[in-house]
């Protein structure tokens, strides 16, 4: 079974102008054979499929023509870019207000008193696939939740 996670495009382009106006390495240069180099949207995509999706750094060479070297590099410039563009705003504690905001969606979604919680492992799932019925259990004292 294949799954592929996406995002949008619009997304995926802010996020590469974001990180090519931050840091110079991702624009696009000539050498010194005047020959260009790679551009930033196959260091940010080797980035992406690197974190994404686990691909490893010899592997992002077949589909974005990036070596393992320039892959890692990539990556690790990437990672400091986004940390320095995105911290204050999405890289931090949540606030008061942030508090009260996800507390109101998590009631609408009944997912109240969840804010914090990665493990929902004990909420049913209704749309869950059959083949992975019961991979997930957790029990609460004596109950046993599916």
């Amino acid at each position: 079974m294949s799954c592929r996670f996406r995002m949008s495009r619009s997304l995926f382009l802010r996020i590469m102008h974001v990180v090519e106006n931050h840091d110079d390495y991702f624009v696009q240069k000539r050498n010194a054979a005047n020959i260009l180099g790679l551009s930033c949207l196959q260091k940010v995509t080797a980035a992406f499929r690197m974190l994404t999706n686990g691909v490893a750094a010899n592997a992002t060479d077949e589909y974005v023509c990036i070596g393992e070297s320039t892959a890692i590099e990539s990556l690790r410039k990437f990672v400091k870019a986004i940390v320095e563009v995105f911290e204050d705003e999405y890289l931090r504690s949540p606030n008061q207000n942030d508090t009260a905001r996800l507390l109101v969606i998590g009631d609408e979604r009944v997912f109240s008193g969840m804010l914090g919680s990665i493990d929902c492992m004990y909420w049913k799932w209704k749309n869950c696939l059959t083949t992975f019925h019961g991979m997930y259990l957790a029990t609460f004292g004596s109950q046993q939740l599916s």
